[in-house]
């Protein structure tokens, strides 16, 4: 009998020790040792954690090739991807602003403080507010500067960072608590917001942090101006919304509720505007999938890997298809090159919907101008059609901006995408058929397809424009046949 027992044993104990060897692994404790208050030098946190430390370091090296099709950075020859080059309704829709003459793709963490230094000087005329999620030392500047730290010259403030960390970006201090290394929130703006937003920044999860480490720097903001157009502040437009509910109707009511917040003026139009930069928090974090799951952007951008018998969380960031899609084969079981593709089919839609809305909206631009002419060369437009067309495209316009500044080309939550290029869509085209009603009242011939002069506003940029390749054509789909060569896949090479 007890043989037979155990004969009837020990199938279910060969099934227990099978299952038990597919069980995900338990992350390791964190090691925690000790570091001074406000130490600053990311070396000095390397005695402490090497393995993250030289993880953190390769933020500096090319980033594989051939393993994305959109969101280049740079590659061994570092060589820089401009996006007006591949977008080119870009330089006609940002003419007037510092993002119209040079506006790369980011490369690594490394490169945050490098990259402005660089920069054409257009896109510094916001002075040292510009530093704020860039470098390490923005709140102590903040505090030792007062207002002038927004107002003053961007490198006079930028000297006033001690010389050896002058080209430092996000380093440990900034995401890390020196005692516990738990996630840390060190920028104001983004504790000033979860505030405005019903969230005590002081009492997040470790699961939130993982989140919100990066939110300090990976959402939109505005620049105030005063009259003179210096800066006085640095705010995230959360005002009225609510965490999960950051939408772009409430940013675009904040942006535009305020005069202080028109950071330029668009040349085609004339229009003071406001701008939306990298929103993708705010995108994200709005019903997406991903976050309904729980899922935390370290989870897809610094999953856990293995260095020789530790692991760690691998702190040189970057997106999934880069890192031959680990990140994501923690959670899902299919293979890496069928997770891929459901990434490009979603990046394909959203890109395809981007630049019908890109180039929608930049007819209407032109149209504007057109429109603009007519007026000094005395037409009276009916200002009921005008000014419904002015506001339908200033709300088309700020969608615009925020899907080609969010940095997933609509995989962070595929849905939301597409909703707001539609919408771009629609109120760009509804514009101009407003426009030409306004116009034609008048009497004021307008041709079926509106010259876009896109070359002109892709090739005279001064001493950033591009060197072409001559392989590459675009030609516009909105009907002026302009033969383009936008050099997507190679971009700019850097200097003057």
């Amino acid at each position: 009998m007890k043989c037979k027992g155990l004969l009837i044993v020990m199938p279910f104990l060969a099934a227990a020790l099978s299952f038990s060897g597919c069980t995900q692994e338990k992350a390791e404790p964190v090691r925690v040792g000790t570091i001074a208050d406000g130490e600053m030098n990311p070396a000095n946190w390397g005695k402490v954690y090497p393995l993250e430390y030289d993880s953190w370091t390769k933020t500096k090296d090319p980033r594989p090739v051939g393993k994305t099709k959109y969101k280049n950075d740079f590659d061994a020859k570092n060589t820089h991807y401009d996006k007006l080059s591949e977008f080119p309704y870009m330089p006609l829709l940002f003419n007037g602003w510092g993002f119209g003459v040079e506006y790369n793709e980011p490369r690594g963490h490394h490169y945050m403080v490098i990259d402005q230094l660089e920069v054409d000087g257009s896109r510094l005329k916001a002075g040292g507010a510009c530093l704020t999620c860039k470098t390490p030392f923005s709140d102590k500047l903040r505090q030792e500067l007062g207002a002038s730290y927004f107002a003053d010259p961007y490198h006079d403030v930028h000297a006033r960072i001690p010389e050896e960390f002058r080209q430092l970006g996000a380093a440990c201090m900034d995401c890390h608590d020196n005692k516990t290394m738990a996630p840390k929130l060190s920028r104001w703006t983004l504790a000033k917001a979860l505030k405005e937003i019903g969230k005590n920044p002081d009492t997040i999860t470790r699961q939130e942090g993982r989140t919100l480490v990066c939110a300090q720097c990976h959402v939109t903001y505005v620049i105030p101006k005063n009259p003179e157009m210096k800066s006085t502040d640095v705010f995230f437009p959360w005002q009225g919304s609510k965490e999960g509910d950051i939408s772009i109707e409430n940013i675009i009511k904040v942006v535009r509720g305020n005069p202080a917040h028109e950071e330029w003026k668009q040349s085609v139009t004339g229009f003071k505007v406001g701008f939306i930069r990298h929103p993708e928090y705010e995108f994200f974090s709005r019903n997406s999938v991903h976050w309904n799951a729980g899922a935390a952007c370290a989870d897809c951008h610094m999953p856990y890997t293995r260095v020789g018998v530790s692991k760690i969380s691998d702190h040189n960031v970057m997106g999934p298809l880069k890192n031959d899609m680990k990140a994501c084969m923690q959670c899902h079981t299919e293979t890496a090159e069928w997770l891929s593709n459901q990434v490009f089919a979603i990046q394909d839609r959203t890109l395809s919907l981007m630049n019908r809305a890109g180039y929608a909206e930049a007819v209407t631009a032109k149209l504007f101008e057109i429109a603009h002419k007519a007026q000094a060369d005395g037409k009276e437009l009916d200002s009921g059609l005008y000014a419904r067309a002015k506001d339908l495209y200033l709300d088309a316009l700020y969608r615009v901006i925020f899907i080609g500044a969010e940095n997933s080309v609509g995989f962070h939550n595929p849905s939301e995408a597409g909703r707001i290029c539609g919408d771009a869509v629609a109120m760009a085209q509804k514009s101009e058929a407003l426009l030409r009603q306004a116009l034609a009242k008048e009497g004021v011939d307008i041709p079926s397809d509106i010259n876009l002069e896109m070359a002109k506003y892709l090739n005279e940029r001064g001493t950033r424009k591009l060197k072409f390749r001559p392989e590459l054509e675009f030609v516009d789909p909105f009907g002026t046949q302009e033969k383009l060569t936008p050099a997507s896949s190679l971009g700019k090479e850097r200097g003057k």
